[in-house]
């Protein structure tokens, strides 16, 4: 086991960067999930991790190595791909002892680690099937299972369940949690589903266009994002953002929307005051608006508005609920219980204490 540290970390592709000057400390026995849409340098980042990209510029340790000119088998890592990578002619068990033979370990030790990682995973019945034997989900804990016969320092994860159907996948991310509670070995995880993401790391790296935006917590991610980016990539449905003026009337801070008005709670008021008489960018999750008949915060003038309601789609035990107030549109996740209807308009009630404001120029979080 070890820490993985980051420092200055760039990589260019001729005129495109990739991965611009990324500082980042993986703690040792840290699920650190690296997550970003398409072409964010999330993936780069973790090659350049496992030796299979040259860094541009930058320092790479792993532990308190130096790893830049370290050659990939050299560097105590293990790697699990998003397409498995299994020798097809070759059966689940010499799939996994493959890597241990070439390091010519003694059979009785391979044989030892193969079934004890094979029953791990739950594939003790199964060690000669060839993969085409095999359901993705079988084939997935193949490949993981070779990763851990390995015993490395660190696990680094490319995507490895975006190939499996929606029940295997969660079924799969479960698992893969349970496990690096059991071993407890420094992982990596490179993921575009902010799902994946919140629900498996311990930490998570937002990363867009090679920078990172923000690293923290599942939840401070989601409770208190630094920017606009982070705050819509985190979360769905996605934030709602609406251009509003900040004004000071009525004895407090407002977000004046243009088709409606409310009004800051007291904390971030003293926050916003800093910036009345300037249009910010005022941000709630459909989460965090209710139908006001069943809303658990009060229903004030500040903080009830009149939406017409446009389109409603079932999910079970919630709805997401399409609405508009005049020229602006608005999503909501409300209980199946409240009571709305298509094309019908509703009071719904904003929980203040719970909206965001944002530079309109940056992005930067204001609060």
């Amino acid at each position: 086991m070890a820490q993985v540290t980051l420092a200055s970390l760039t990589k260019r592709f001729k005129e495109v960067v990739a991965v611009d000057n990324v500082n980042l400390e993986i703690r040792d026995a840290e699920f650190m999930v690296l997550v970003g849409p398409s072409g964010c340098g999330k993936t780069t980042t973790l090659r350049m991790i496992a030796g299979l990209e040259e860094a541009t510029e930058g320092t790479i340790h792993i532990g308190e190595r130096l790893v830049n000119d370290v050659s990939p088998k050299d560097r105590d890592i293990a790697m699990v791909f998003q397409n498995y990578a299994l020798y097809p002619h070759m059966t689940v068990y010499d799939n996994m002892a493959f890597a241990l033979r070439l390091r010519k370990m003694p059979k009785d030790d391979i044989d030892k680690r193969v079934k004890s990682a094979a029953e791990m995973l739950g594939l003790g019945q199964l060690l000669k099937r060839r993969p085409k034997e095999l359901s993705g989900g079988q084939r997935q804990r193949v490949a993981l299972g070779r990763a851990i016969v390995r015993e490395p320092a660190v696990f680094l994860m490319d995507e490895p369940l975006s190939n499996l159907d929606a029940k295997v996948r969660v079924q799969t991310r479960a698992e893969l949690i349970k496990l690096h509670r059991r071993l407890g070995v420094t992982t990596i995880y490179v993921t575009h589903d902010q799902t994946e993401a919140m629900t498996m790391g311990d930490r998570i790296t937002v990363m867009n266009n090679g920078l990172v935006q923000q690293v923290d917590t599942p939840l401070n991610l989601y409770n208190h994002p630094a920017n606009k980016f982070v705050a819509g990539f985190i979360g769905s449905p996605s934030m709602n953002f609406i251009e509003a003026a900040v004004e000071e009337r009525e004895g407090g801070i407002w977000a004046n929307c243009g088709e409606f008005s409310v009004q800051f709670d007291p904390d971030n008021a003293a926050r916003a005051k800093e910036r009345v008489g300037q249009r910010m960018l005022f941000g709630v999750r459909p989460e965090h608006i209710y139908s006001k008949e069943l809303s658990p915060v009060p229903a004030t003038p500040g903080n009830t508005v009149e939406l017409f309601i446009d389109v409603i789609e079932p999910m079970g035990a919630d709805m997401i609920v399409y609405a508009e107030k005049g020229k602006l549109q608005m999503v909501l996740s409300l209980s199946s219980d409240s009571k709305v209807s298509e094309n019908q308009p509703a009071e719904v009630v904003f929980e203040m204490v719970k909206t965001h404001l944002f530079d309109l120029e940056t992005g930067e979080a204001l609060f």
